[in-house]
């Protein structure tokens, strides 16, 4: 596509002095007010330069840029220059270029096939793949697709919870009150209630946490009872994790968790002490911090054990080594926010330059309308059942509808996921939320459904025009663009240009709301061009131009759900 602001940045270019091509191109805005045109270039900034009052730098800038054929009109408002583009050839460009490239639309090759790891959903074995699990799993699935598709090479990593003292606790718990068909029967369900019983039980013998701890121990030194018991744990736990995954269509290309790193840590401890950088505190050894306003950073306890910040070091190394990543990137929850500043103030400390490299993307938490989420009391919503709920009322709300589907389990579960997902994805990552039934399965307004409806009313009209005309609209090169210029139309246009841009500000700001809102505004400029033109007219040239638009804004919303992690049903 024809990068407009590239293009009357050096129309510009050619009447200022002292500016370069790139400072030119930054300046350029898009006012929010349509009325003040597509694009505007502030003269402020050449006032020195050019000894000038800045609505007279702006005239003659107009005067000298106005004949070019990309304009349809060129004005100064005081300090301002106002450019309004060729409605024809801005819609004319955009629709033939998403034609042409399909599924490729809104793809680039910003990242020149660098590594990027994404490290995200994470959660412990043997525990509950709760509801609280969703924003590290969804959010970090669209930051994968979203540097996917700005052409970087993605690694994911499921950085699972399979080591520390509560796999002490669980074994103890299954051998004092456990029984092995109950865990094959219902894995999850079942360790967590001896999870859960090992807590209440401890509170009145406090005997059973040394116990849990001598476990665990044995375990870290590889006995052979408690490690094929830990195996089981994590084989039983992944098969339900996995469910879960296939659901959302999510994979990863690593499974390497916290025990993958438990031969690796003495290494980098004796790194620390080598560097002068690990302390004794009664017992334990510490990096200390606290001048970076950082605190203390325990790297091991007073008996020996290691913690979740010398693994995170040795993971980072290791990815290093493995990966040679250009980005790191970490996608936990914001409560980790201290940790992640004082493992990557260490490896600063220890001379690794990639530090840096390693990003932590934070989100808000999730918290139910009955209060905190708790695993050791029991408290939680599986995410499982989130999913299936939402599938089985989408289900019924297509039935009471009557809707037209092929499928309508394959639709209702396009749908109902989509549903759970988007409204992840609809806010700022960062805020924390109040998990609502409700407020998931709630189809209306800004939300998944909406836009997957606006996807299928797309899919419809092109039904509805015959396959010979839905053809030819595929056939760019003759197109009549101006019959696609009415306001509609052109706004409709404005915003599937922008898309690709959209998504590089979402990768830069790891930040999936950023294509999620896009996409909302497609979907609601194609409902105004739909409610606002008659598409199907008796006119050839401009019928075939309209259900181009109309074929563009179906390959855009398609390719915009799926960097959600969402599908797009045809019929809904």
């Amino acid at each position: 596509m024809v990068n407009f602001k590239e293009e009357i940045a050096k129309l510009i270019a050619e009447h200022v002095e002292g500016l370069s091509l790139e400072e030119i191109q930054g300046m350029i805005e898009i006012p929010q007010d349509k009325k003040m045109g597509d694009y505007a270039f502030p003269c402020f900034k050449l006032a020195k330069t050019l000894r000038k009052a800045p609505p007279l730098i702006a005239m003659g800038i107009a005067k000298g840029i106005e004949e070019n054929e990309i304009f349809e009109k060129v004005e100064q408002v005081n300090a301002y220059v106002n450019m309004f583009v060729s409605k024809e050839a801005l819609v004319k460009d955009v629709v033939s270029e998403v034609i042409a490239q399909g599924s490729e639309f809104g793809k680039s090759n910003v990242g020149e096939g660098k590594p990027v790891i994404v490290e995200f959903s994470s959660p412990n074995i043997a525990k509950p793949f709760h509801i609280g699990h969703i924003r590290s799993t969804v959010i970090g699935n669209s930051i994968n697709k979203i540097y996917d598709a700005m052409g970087y090479d993605v690694i994911r990593i499921n950085h699972l919870g399979d080591y520390g003292t509560q796999f002490g606790k669980m074994i103890c718990a299954y051998r004092h009150w456990g029984n092995k068909e109950d865990v094959i029967n219902e894995p999850i369900k079942t360790l967590l209630s001896y999870y859960t019983k090992f807590h209440v039980e401890a509170e009145t013998h406090p005997e059973l946490e040394d116990e849990a701890r001598e476990i665990f121990t044995k375990l870290e030194h590889g006995e052979q009872e408690e490690v094929e018991l830990w195996q089981w744990f994590r084989d039983e736990s992944l098969k339900e994790f996995n469910r879960v995954y296939n659901m959302l269509g999510i994979s990863f290309d690593s499974y390497a968790g916290e025990s993958f790193y438990s031969d690796k840590m003495p290494r980098f401890v004796q790194e620390l002490k080598d560097k002068g950088l690990l302390e004794e505190s009664r017992g334990a050894q510490i990096v200390d911090l606290e001048e970076e306003g950082l605190g203390v950073a325990l790297i091991t306890k007073s008996d020996g054990s290691t913690l979740y910040i010398t693994r995170d070091i040795a993971a980072a190394v290791y990815r290093k080594e493995t990966y040679d990543f250009y980005k790191n990137i970490y996608v936990v929850a914001s409560q980790q926010n201290l940790h992640f500043q004082q493992w990557f103030k260490i490896l600063e400390k220890m001379g690794y330059e990639y530090s840096k490299d390693c990003v932590h993307v934070p989100f808000g938490l999730v918290s139910l309308e009955e209060g905190t989420m708790s695993t050791r009391h029991g408290r939680v919503v599986f995410l499982e059942d989130v999913l299936n709920r939402a599938v089985d009322q989408t289900k019924e709300i297509i039935k009471e509808k009557g809707v037209n589907t092929d499928n309508i389990d394959e639709t209702a579960k396009q749908v109902g996921i989509g549903a759970v997902i988007f409204n992840e994805l609809s806010n700022n990552r960062i805020k924390d939320y109040v998990f609502s039934w409700d407020k998931v399965l709630d189809f209306n307004g800004e939300t998944g459904p909406y836009v997957q409806y606006t996807y299928a009313r797309c899919a419809s009209v092109l039904r509805n025009a015959g396959e010979e005309e839905a053809s030819k609209a595929m056939d760019v090169a003759n197109l009549k663009a101006e019959y696609i210029t009415g306001d509609s139309a052109y706004e409709l246009a404005k915003l599937l240009y922008a898309l690709p841009q959209t998504v590089i500000d979402a990768g830069e700001k790891y930040e999936p709301s950023v294509v999620t809102r896009h996409i909302v505004n497609i979907a609601q400029g194609f409902n105004r061009f739909y409610h606002d033109e008659h598409i199907l007219v008796d006119n050839e040239d401009e019928k075939v131009a309209k259900l181009a638009l109309v074929a563009a804004t179906k390959t855009a919303i398609k390719n915009g759900l799926a960097l959600l992690g969402m599908e797009a049903p045809e019929r809904m």
